[in-house]
């Protein structure tokens, strides 16, 4: 397996590092310079870059990297990504730093947004954050239900490498959503003591996620209850999970 740190860009995004020897992959490399400086540092040469989706915090280094190193950029097939090379639409497997990834489709922020499944790890750009899940900017209630589905049904053990540090962010809307949920509340106080000392809250774990982010939690009555206090129709799933999101569209 390689080795995996992050690179920090613009105010809250995360520039996964995959490292083997002096060999790297880059996840969402919305800008290039911190890249460039990083492996200079480490002095590390880049052997690809992995896209989960089109918009520019995510791909705005994307062409620069490719020229200059002369790498594979593996990318959504259904999306505008400047210099992709690699045009993946989910189920293919695909060779990193000799292991292993399974390109996973998980469509709802854009059409065609894709996850890097490794052993035990996750990217999944902006589909799944702590706490919470991205905006529906191009998909629907539905896809992004189902994307999630798939993330929730990975192995609890899997770490979560997603593309924001949003989780203190989140956690009060989690906390509003289910008041009554004891590992929200213990999930706060560690979250807000690692920010406090100026660490990060990414990876996460998804037995974490299950047991605290609200729209992994869709089934559970108290979301439910509280769905329904919020406009869903029904207690279904996508329901359930359409008045969370557009609840969390306008919460303060």
């Amino acid at each position: 397996m390689f080795q995996i740190s992050y690179i920090p860009a613009f105010k809250d995004n995360y520039i996964w590092v995959l490292q083997r020897g002096q060999e790297a992959f880059v996840v969402d490399p919305g800008e290039a310079a911190p890249v460039q400086a990083y492996l200079a540092a480490a002095q590390l040469r880049l052997a690809g870059i992995l896209v989960t989706h089109h918009h520019a915090d995510h791909q705005g280094g994307v062409a620069e990297l490719a020229a200059y190193w002369s790498c594979p950029v593996f990318a959504p097939a259904d999306e505008s990504i400047t210099g992709a090379s690699q045009h993946l639409r989910g189920g293919e497997t695909i060779d990193v730093l000799g292991v292993p990834v399974s390109v996973l489709a998980i469509p709802g922020h854009t059409r065609g947004h894709l996850g890097y499944l490794a052993p035990t790890a996750l990217f999944c750009g902006d589909t799944l954050f702590g706490a919470g899940c991205g905006r529906l900017f191009e998909g629907t209630p539905q896809q992004m239900h189902a994307a999630l589905a798939c993330i929730a049904a990975l192995p609890a053990e899997t770490r979560i490498y997603c593309a924001h540090e949003y989780t203190q962010m989140n956690l009060p809307f989690a906390q509003a959503v289910e008041p009554g949920n004891p590992a929200i509340l213990a999930r706060m106080a560690r979250v807000d003591a690692r920010r406090q000392a100026g660490l990060p809250t990414v990876p996460l774990d998804l037995a974490e996620e299950l047991a605290t982010n609200p729209f992994l939690r869709c089934d559970q009555p108290a979301v439910i209850a509280a769905a329904r206090a919020h406009g869903a129709a029904s207690a279904d799933p996508v329901e359930v999970f359409a008045a969370l999101r557009a609840w969390r569209n306008v919460f303060a």
